[in-house]
């Protein structure tokens, strides 16, 4: 059957090329985005990808799979863009009636976007698309990016990584040894793991942090924190990490009396939400997207993004 339609798309069928790239889609999107970290780059580098195995599909020899040969592809496409990047600038506060604290860090990773949960999603493994791993990875040097996410996440063999990358085993094994240590640094250690998605224990703690945000109750919002809480809002690069600090920033956002609604998303494995502030005329305007983090029964982490975000979760700006 593949055999079939790659006949028929090399010789110009652009349905078949269609039916052949379809199944491969989502999951070459979830690598575009593990290697950039954006969800636009990552669509565009996706794209390049489909274009350039379209194109190419005469040189494809059938000696690895497709899977492997669109992935080989894809790579190359992410490594470019990685060298390329003129990443987005940080952008300046802009929340409007509101001084932020002083920040306990600033991040490198002020491009980060959020990944929107397909339906495929029960079958990536969460840890592997999560916002802490995703922004670990963006600070690796690209190839090692590469190796550590073909050989730990998806499994390819050491001899196929190598020939993706034009390298020796050796160097593919060099490479992934430093990428491990690196991000066995950057990631939390010692942290309980986060419940299953759409479990009780998950669902439970999302009601009350719901509950807890929409009445502006700060007592029973820090009361989900973990002590090492973290909170980042990229593309803006202020970082606060720790139960005081965290707590004086909402604290900040519910005053000078803003109320919000949240809408229920999922973004990159994690309970996600739109929020919407209400205003006197009834109308309630999306100001961004909330990721949480979560460790055992606790929030860990929230990540804050801009509004221009929600259509990609099928969330509309304003609420009527």
């Amino acid at each position: 059957m593949e055999s079939h339609l790659i006949s028929r798309a090399r010789s110009g069928d652009g349905e078949a090329f269609r039916e052949l790239a379809e199944p491969y889609r989502r999951e070459l999107h979830v690598h575009c985005y593990r290697m950039l970290g954006s969800y636009q780059d990552a669509e565009d580098a996706l794209q390049d990808t489909l274009l350039t195995a379209w194109q190419g599909l005469g040189g494809f020899e059938g000696r690895a799979s497709l899977r492997t040969w669109l992935y080989r592809i894809a790579t190359t496409r992410c490594l470019n863009a990685r060298r390329a990047a003129g990443r987005r600038p940080p952008r300046e506060w802009n929340i409007p009636g509101m001084e932020p604290p002083e920040p306990t860090g600033l991040s490198e990773v002020v491009w980060l976007e959020p990944f929107p949960d397909g339906p495929e999603a029960r079958y990536e493994r969460a840890e592997s698309i999560s916002l802490a791993f995703v922004t670990a990875l963006q600070v690796l040097p690209p190839r090692q990016v590469a190796v550590l996410v073909l050989r730990d996440v998806l499994g390819f063999p050491a001899s196929e990584v190598a020939e993706t990358l034009d390298t020796t085993v050796e160097s593919v094994n060099s490479a992934l040894k430093r990428a491990r240590a690196s991000l066995q640094r950057r990631l939390p250690r010692d942290r309980e793991p986060p419940p299953p998605a759409g479990s009780p224990v998950e669902e439970a703690i999302v009601a009350r942090f719901v509950s807890a945000y929409e009445s502006a109750d700060l007592d029973a919002l820090v009361a989900l924190l973990t002590d090492d809480v973290f909170m980042s809002m990229p593309p803006m690069p202020l970082e606060y990490q720790g139960l005081e600090v965290v707590g004086s920033f909402v604290a900040g956002i519910f005053g000078a009396g803003r109320r919000f609604d949240l809408v229920p998303a999922r973004a990159n494995g994690q309970p996600a939400f739109g929020a919407y502030l209400r205003s006197t005329s009834g109308v309630r305007h999306g100001t961004g997207l909330i990721v949480l983090g979560l460790a055992g029964d606790r929030v860990c982490a929230m990540t804050r993004f801009d509004n221009s975000v929600l259509p990609w979760f099928g969330l509309p700006r304003s609420l009527p």
